[in-house]
């Protein structure tokens, strides 16, 4: 540890000084500083400086912690507490931004982006580099360069020229001058005195520059009141007919203010309605069954193998517009459920060289789930999922458009957007759903697009598509979170105003602070969704044994069927509509399609008066007995094919049937026909005609036709893309700390003075073998510590504190401090050895 009385001279020092607790915080807050875990607190400096991991941890900030950056990025370097205080509150000063700027420092102080004392306070050099004002890179604070930098390519007679047009007494060199005329646009009051002798347009110019961009463009012969505002250096000229606004002058014209608007509290989530809860609960498990009902007819749908694989991945338009007519709804949606029913592993690739869709065995054991677990893994995989099928349809980088179960699709911060919308709608009064602006707004705030607003914000679509996506899947009901959508969360209900306690500074109401603050572990999230099942299942409808038949050949299901009836009714009858209640419509194709799986009529009269709160309707029982009676009067088999019938005057008739020409029937035998063609396209062709014959084997029975159910071999659902290197847990955290405090204590241990010089700094010491031996047999006998280098089996470098024990064979025995243990080390990979000051 460094004296914490001395202020710190680098990063590194500040990093030195800070006790275990804060560096877990610095780790965790940015987890790409621990992959690898660095050597030392010099290495953690060096990396958390980099330009990558600094623009990763600029893009995490609120908008706030981001102005208050930029305002110390255009202040001096170092800058004491109170300048930065004074660029965000202005002269007349601002309570709530005095009052949030601690929070702010202390935030970026945290993720290493700021250190030094509040009277020497320090941005990282990448960080001031990156929202630092320039030609090339605009500061969002719309800031100029100062009067030193913009005047950095002027002579120095026309810098004396300034000085002197401003009533300022001439210097002897440029130096000088500048910080005259800096101290001149500094002071509040002269500079008052000055810009009131301007003209009205001189004055003019400099309002429409202050706030930014501050450049403007000017003639080779400017006008009288421009050539006035150059002479007083008002206006600094950078390149031919190019101006600028020294930022010290916008300072003054803003009042002190570096932003136009500090924003120091988040924008509140607003409801925009307010439900009962039970109203919320009820509408949200409705449309859970809706959407278990929905994926279950997309599997259905494909149970014989679904669409084709294109050869780039993914499913067709064509096939996209099929299923979005099978399950009545629109692309996007169709797009959604689909995605979600990849996303759970209910369906895949088959992997065959005709490579098409199907469901996995997975879909078999999910739908002997209880529909309320169905319904909870369908939205745990939504919310952790990082394929997004709200951009099917776009372009990728190469301009190939985007298809459904294609690839490109995964966006890594989907998740983390899902689980934050999710959490201001629970931070929400049980009941009340929010306006989508207030939500956006809130999210901008809280992740900010640093330089211009672009049209692509992809956090603002990520939230819009969460929440219809929620409203799809039941998670919200009527825009309100659900009881078992809160569950699903993990999240708790707010209390009221009155019970909630109140922390210091906690200018918001409690209800606009988030209830839950990271995403689950995935351990946390199977919990979770139990407790959202648990809670989902008594909302859900009892399936119903039982259907309402009619006289005019349909049946009316007024709720689910239960699994056994609907699969018998869905072979038995054609759906008609569906909603509340489904209608099935009874066809001779219908019953012949039964009575082909084997069914007798005597079985389908059985069924139906056993699930029918209504008598049977005599037309369904005569068309049963109708269809049954023709069923299988015609046999075909392979002959290629051939078609027998015990009935002659049949056979006669078909073969009189022009539509019968392409089958190019033969008699064979006054009751048998043969035909030119396979079995299953002569079926065909006789029942266009209007028969009802029956397929039958080699052995002249009657093949029983049953639905063949495609399955792809067991496949594991895709895993989600994570966004950057995972937050690491609490043993990871304190295994890097020990690690890196171990190697700081190595490489900044003072060394006894030697004749040879000292390396350089995160250089290996050096010396020869024979020197390395006796250093350390004399180390053993007399129990101090060394400082060596060591290089391991896979070549990687490190410099380690070491108190021999033992030496022999080669080898030399030691507690080693860097990693708190006794290790054994070979002689040969030391790279040297240097013994440590006395009073170390």
């Amino acid at each position: 540890m460094s004296n914490p009385a001395v202020p710190p001279r680098s990063l590194a020092e500040a990093l030195r000084a800070r006790d275990d607790a804060s560096l877990a915080a610095l780790l965790r807050a940015r987890p790409d500083l621990i992959t690898p875990v660095p050597t030392d607190l010099t290495q953690l400096a060096t990396r958390a400086g980099t330009r990558a991991s600094v623009v990763r941890a600029l893009e995490r900030l609120d908008r706030f912690a981001l102005q208050t950056a930029e305002a110390l990025a255009v202040a001096a370097d170092p800058a004491p507490y109170e300048e930065l205080r004074a660029l965000l509150t202005g002269d007349g000063g601002d309570p709530a931004v005095s009052a949030a700027l601690p929070r702010a420092l202390a935030t970026l102080r945290e993720q290493a982006l700021v250190w030094g004392d509040d009277d020497r306070l320090r941005l990282v050099r990448t960080a001031r580099e990156l929202l630092a004002p320039s030609p090339q890179h605009p500061s969002p604070t719309g800031l100029g360069p100062t009067v030193q930098e913009a005047t950095a390519g002027m002579s120095p007679g026309r810098i004396q020229d300034i000085v002197t047009a401003t009533g300022l007494g001439s210097t002897h060199d440029a130096v000088s001058a500048l910080a005259s005329l800096t101290a001149l646009f500094t002071d509040r009051k002269r500079m008052s005195a000055l810009l009131a002798e301007l003209s009205e347009e001189s004055r003019e110019v400099l309002t429409r520059l202050v706030w930014g961009p501050p450049y403007g463009q000017v003639t080779a012969d400017p006008a009288a009141h421009l050539r006035r505002l150059l002479d007083l250096g008002l206006l600094v000229p950078t390149a031919p007919g190019t101006v600028v606004l020294p930022r010290e002058v916008a300072l003054h014209l803003r009042g002190g203010r570096a932003h136009r608007a500090v924003e120091p509290l988040p924008p509140a989530v607003e409801p925009a309605a307010t439900h009962r809860p039970q109203v919320v609960d009820a509408t949200a498990a409705g449309q859970a069954y809706t959407a278990l009902a929905t994926v279950e007819e997309l599997l259905k749908d494909w149970d014989e193998g679904g669409p084709a694989v294109l050869r780039a991945g993914g499913l067709s338009v064509r096939d996209l517009k099929r299923t979005a007519v099978a399950l009545d709804v629109a692309e996007p949606v169709a797009a959604f459920w689909v995605e979600l029913a990849y996303a759970a592993g209910l369906l895949a690739s088959d992997g065959e060289a005709d490579e098409r869709y199907a469901a996995t065995p997975a879909h078999d054991e999910w739908l002997e789930q209880p529909a309320a677990q169905r319904w909870a893994r369908l939205a745990e995989a939504w919310l952790t999922a990082t394929r997004v099928s709200g951009v099917v349809g776009g372009r990728d980088a190469k301009e190939r458009t985007l298809s459904t179960l294609g690839p490109g699709l995964d966006r890594s911060a989907a998740p983390e957007v899902r689980h934050r919308v999710l959490t201001l709608l629970a931070g929400l009064p049980e009941g009340a759903s929010p306006s989508k602006e207030s939500v956006l707004a809130r999210l901008r705030w809280e992740r900010p697009l640093r330089g211009p607003q672009r049209e692509d914000d992809l956090r603002s679509r990520l939230a819009e598509w969460t929440l219809a996506e929620a409203e799809l899947l039941g998670v919200t009901g009527r825009g309100a979170l659900s009881g078992h959508g809160r569950a699903l969360l993990g999240a708790t209900a707010p209390k009221s105003p009155a019970q909630a306690p109140v922390g210091p500074g906690d200018k918001l109401p409690v209800h606009h602070r988030p209830t839950v603050a990271q995403p689950l572990s995935p351990a946390e999230q199977a919990t979770a969704s139990a407790a959202a099942a648990r809670l989902l299942a008594p909302l859900l409808p009892e399936p119903l044994d039982h259907v309402l038949l009619q006289a005019d050949l349909t049946a009316v299901a007024p709720g689910p069927l239960q699994r056994s009836l609907a699969e018998v009714l869905d072979v038995l009858a054609d759906v008609e509509s569906k909603g509340g209640a489904t209608v099935y419509r009874f066809t001779p194709g219908s019953v012949r399609r039964a009575l082909d799986a084997g069914q007798s009529a005597s079985d389908l009269h059985a069924f139906l008066a056993a699930h029918a709160r209504t008598p049977v309707p005599q037309p369904l029982t005569y068309l049963i007995d109708d269809v049954a009676r023709r069923h299988g009067h015609l046999r075909v088999g392979a002959a290629s094919a051939y078609v027998r019938c015990d009935d002659e005057a049949i056979l006669n008739e078909i073969l009189a049937d022009k539509r019968a020409a392409g089958l190019r029937l033969r008699r064979l035998a006054p009751t048998v026909l043969a035909a030119q063609t396979d079995p299953a396209s002569l079926l065909d062709g006789l029942r266009a005609m209007g028969f009802a014959p029956a397929a039958e084997s080699a052995e002249g029975d009657v093949l029983i036709t049953r639905a063949h159910a495609h399955r792809t071999p067991p496949r594991t659902a895709p895993e989600p893309v994570p966004d950057g290197p995972p937050i690491p847990d609490a043993t990871l955290l304190s295994a890097a700390i020990r690690a890196i405090r171990a190697g700081d204590l190595a490489s900044t241990t003072p060394r006894r003075q030697t004749d040879r010089p000292p390396p350089a700094t995160g250089e290996l010491p050096r010396t020869n073998s024979a020197e390395t031996l006796a250093t350390m047999q004399a180390a053993v006998l007399t129990g101090e510590a060394l400082w060596i280098g060591y290089v391991n089996a896979e070549g990687a470098a490190s410099q380690r504190l070491i108190a021999p024990v033992r030496v022999e064979g080669g080898f030399v025995t030691a507690y080693d401090h860097t990693a708190d243990e006794v290790r054994t080390y070979p002689l040969h990979r030391v790279t040297g050895v240097a013994e440590l000051a006395d009073e170390a």
